[in-house]
C-alpha cells in the first residue's frame, strides 16, 4: 500500500511563491509517474501538473510559466514550486502516484491530467493566496 504525505500549503500574498512537497512510503514500483491536482470546494479536481518517470514534466495552461514539477525518485518525493501566485490558484492541492500502463505508454503527456489514471492520492495541503 502506498501512503502520500503532502506538506508546504500556507497563506500568501497574490505574487508570492510556495514550494509543495509529497513524500511517498510503503512499497512503491520501479517506475511511476505522480502529479499534483487542485480542488476548490463544490468544483472538480484538476490537473496542475505531472511528471513521468523519467522527470518529463507536463502543465496545465493555467500554471505554465509559473509553476515547476520535480520528483527525487531516490526519496520517493515530489515537489512542485509555485511563484507568482494568484488568489486563483487557492484550492486544496493533492499529490497523485500512477502506475498503470498509460504511465509507460510514451503518452504520458497527453494523459497526466486525468484523475482516473492514479491509483494513490494523498490528504491534501491548503494553499490560500490573497489580493
Amino acid at each position: 500500500e502506498v501512503q502520500l504525505v503532502e506538506s508546504g500549503g500556507d497563506s500568501v500574498q497574490a505574487g508570492g511563491s510556495l514550494r509543495l512537497s509529497c513524500a511517498a512510503f510503503g512499497y512503491m514500483p520501479i517506475s511511476y509517474c505522480m502529479g499534483w491536482f487542485r480542488q476548490a470546494p463544490g468544483k472538480e479536481r484538476e490537473g496542475v501538473a505531472g511528471i513521468d518517470s523519467r522527470g518529463s514534466p507536463s502543465y496545465a495552461d493555467s500554471v505554465k510559466g509559473r509553476f515547476t514539477i520535480s520528483r527525487d525518485n531516490a526519496k520517493n518525493s515530489l515537489d512542485l514550486q509555485m511563484d507568482i501566485l494568484k488568489s486563483e490558484d487557492t484550492d486544496m492541492y493533492y499529490c497523485a502516484v500512477a502506475t498503470g500502463y498509460d504511465c509507460y505508454s510514451g503518452s504520458w503527456s497527453h494523459l497526466w491530467g486525468g484523475i482516473h489514471e492514479y491509483s494513490y492520492w494523498g490528504q491534501g495541503t491548503q494553499v490560500t493566496v490573497s489580493s
